[in-house]
């Protein structure tokens, strides 16, 4: 196996995917990620020259409904579930800090 995963690149990912492991865990997900690696190497080994790439996995198509606009809810029975409304607005905490533009 040429490329093998060490702790440093679990630890990158971890920290990418804001996820926290004590050392078995580490130690586990290794074992998983050089399993996986391996799995594709294995893949690697298969002669795909004269095989056309696959788009779809069945020749069905899609049929879907036509996209005509319609009002299913109301304004009023929108707003009747709301935990904080105006008197035609959900009220939300402000997400936008205007001092950092």
């Amino acid at each position: 196996m040429a490329n093998k995963i060490d702790i440093k690149t679990v630890d990158e990912v971890a920290h990418l995917a804001r996820l926290e492991f004590n050392n078995e865990e580490k130690a586990e997900i290794l074992n998983d990620m050089n399993r996986m690696l391996s799995f594709v190497e294995k893949l690697n080994e298969l002669d795909t020259e004269n095989v056309t790439p696959l788009i779809y996995m069945t020749k069905e198509h899609n049929v879907l409904r036509e996209d005509s606009p319609e009002i299913s809810v109301s304004h009023k029975e929108a707003l009747k579930n709301a935990p904080k409304k105006d008197s035609d607005y959900f009220r939300v905490p402000k997400v936008i800090d205007q001092t950092n533009q």
